[in-house]
């Protein structure tokens, strides 16, 4: 090998080694920012740690929305029409926010029952989530875009209760 391409292919590794660890870097950086979206579906497939922030969307269950016996908190299901999340949020719920339509909360995921700290209500009646989009045309409830669908689950199922 001569001379000028040994320096061709050091300059190319030390390039290489400098874009590898910048990525490092940055995907470190970033690594407690990222708040990864999950369907009920896949939080009754998936282990998560309880110390995990994510995001769970769906359809508000419809007969769901109940507000705790001292009001500090509202608790409702999130559906995708094949698995259901109960949700505990103790904060102000959205204007828009109401059974039957698409919300999207950010929380924790612990013992089997979502804590949210946010809660985010859909904003146009054509918005909804992929997966909850296509979880509703593989059940059948699809109506289209901006149409009505109905938030009762197809005979799904709940997410697991964690045992205490």
């Amino acid at each position: 090998m001569t001379p000028r391409k040994k320096r061709r292919l050091m300059i190319l590794a030390v390039a290489a080694l400098a874009l590898f660890s910048a990525t490092a870097l940055v995907l470190t950086a970033f690594e407690d920012n990222i708040v990864f979206f999950y369907s009920p579906t896949d939080l009754t497939k998936k282990t998560i740690a309880p110390d995990r922030r994510l995001r769970v969307g769906g359809l508000v269950e419809e007969g769901s929305v109940k507000r705790t016996p001292d009001n500090k908190a509202v608790q409702f299901r999130v559906t995708d029409l094949d698995h259901t999340v109960p949700v505990v949020y103790g904060g102000l719920l959205p204007d828009l926010f109401r059974e039957g339509q698409g919300v999207v909360a950010e929380g924790k995921f612990i013992n089997g029952v979502f804590q949210a700290s946010e809660v985010l209500a859909k904003h146009d009646e054509k918005y909804m989530p992929r997966e909850v989009a296509d979880a509703l045309k593989k059940s059948g409830q699809w109506a289209g875009e901006g149409g009505k669908t109905s938030a009762k689950p197809a005979g799904g199922q709940a997410a697991p209760e964690a045992k205490k």
